[in-house]
């Protein structure tokens, strides 16, 4: 049973079989974005992440 798959795998098999192949650099800038987010809050590079907003 392939009740066990993952996120990624999940939308991987989603972009592939319906050929939405356009979502992929909208779903890496979402990831970039949100792990900018989340080192910028507890880093010390945190005032110069904020200086580039």
């Amino acid at each position: 049973m392939e009740g066990n798959r993952s996120l990624l795998g999940e939308v991987w098999d989603y972009l592939k079989v319906r050929k939405k192949w356009w979502l992929l650099p909208i779903i890496i800038l979402i990831i970039l974005a949100a792990a900018l987010i989340i080192f910028g809050q507890s880093s010390a590079l945190s005032p110069f992440i904020y200086a580039l907003g």
